[in-house]
């Protein structure tokens, strides 16, 4: 028995990186014969699921049940309401967690999990639809389902051909196919996903509209068209948005003034002193509508190549503005 003390044994590199591409050409392979097990039995599965008014309860022992959490994970993330119960617990009382509306969705390669196999009679009793997914067609769980889903492989990346490896990436691979199909049966989209992603990138993209992130009210730089360069100069100092909208008599946006606007009139030598507001602006300015999500302003900004926007309401009538720092800062961009 080896000791913390004792020597690292020398690293036979080549061996190493031998049985790394072995590994994955050997997973790989297991993942790609799926396609060949696929048929009536997964549409079938996707069928029940979606009759169900309930959860998919997924169970698993071992390696099994992990790749079953993770599947939990995907299901309900993707629209599928979803939950793992551990067979071995379900045995001591957990088996009432489980609702005859539920379908249970149970994992084992052998198919003859003991765990699972003593609970099989009583989820038939419950009258519970019973998904298996195993790779031996002739297993008692296979033969107790309504629905059975074949992962079996050819044999695990384990050189000795014994640990759970391309076997358990086969359940996650077919896991991750029937979620898939789940999702595009039920119409989830991008915004639903987002919605249980509050906390992510994605999530922050598609529900943080213009309105969450603009500056308004008293925030927003704006002048009439008549002020005189140095009243523009002053709101545009005090409001720190580097720009500011140049409105009419009626509030509707006329134009925009920039820092860089200005850098380019003092580059050609104009004479600013006497002029207005109207003279210096940029006109028909770039806008965003207040309820466009952030991520449609940012990408705008970016096309146009622009730091500024002004925001409008469905009137036309000004009502906040935007720069990239405050879209940086809503973690947005």
């Amino acid at each position: 028995m080896k000791t913390l003390s004792s020597p690292a044994p020398l690293l036979d590199a080549e061996r190493v990186l031998s049985l790394a591409r072995d590994t994955l050409e050997v997973e790989a392979a297991a993942v790609l014969s799926l396609k060949q097990h696929l048929g009536d039995g997964f549409v079938d599965a996707v069928r029940l699921v979606l009759a169900s008014p309930g959860r998919v309860v997924v169970m698993g022992m071992g390696k099994s049940g992990h790749i079953g959490r993770k599947m939990v994970a995907t299901l309900a993330s993707t629209g599928t309401p979803a939950m793992f119960v551990h067979p071995a617990e379900a045995s001591h009382g957990d088996l009432g967690m489980i609702q005859a509306v539920d379908v249970v969705l149970a994992i084992s390669n052998s198919g003859e999990s003991d765990e699972l196999n003593v609970i099989l009679p009583m989820i038939k009793r419950l009258g519970i639809p019973l998904l298996a997914m195993t790779g031996n067609p002739a297993s008692t769980l296979a033969r107790h389902a309504d629905v059975f889903l074949n992962s079996g492989v050819a044999k695990e990346a384990c050189p000795l051909n014994l640990a759970p490896t391309a076997s358990t990436t086969a359940q996650l691979a077919l896991g991750d196919a029937l979620a898939v199909a789940l999702l595009d049966a039920r119409g989830f989209k991008a915004e639903d996903f987002a919605r249980s992603h509050p906390g992510g990138a994605l999530g922050r993209k598609l529900l943080t509209h213009v309105r969450d992130v603009m500056r308004s009210g008293d925030q927003i730089p704006r002048v009439a068209l008549a002020a005189s360069l140095s009243e523009l100069m002053r709101e545009m100092s005090a409001k720190g948005l580097g720009a500011t909208a140049v409105l009419d008599d009626a509030g509707q946006v006329c134009g925009i003034f920039t820092d860089g606007d200005l850098r380019r009139l003092v580059e050609k030598g104009v004479d600013l002193r006497s002029m207005s507001a109207a003279q210096v602006m940029h006109p028909n300015p770039q806008t965003v509508s207040v309820d466009a999500l952030a991520v449609e302003a940012a990408e705008l900004m970016e096309q146009r190549r622009i730091t500024s926007v002004l925001v409008i309401d469905g009137q036309g009538q000004l009502c906040g503005a935007l720069n990239s720092n405050d879209l940086m800062r809503a973690k947005v961009i």
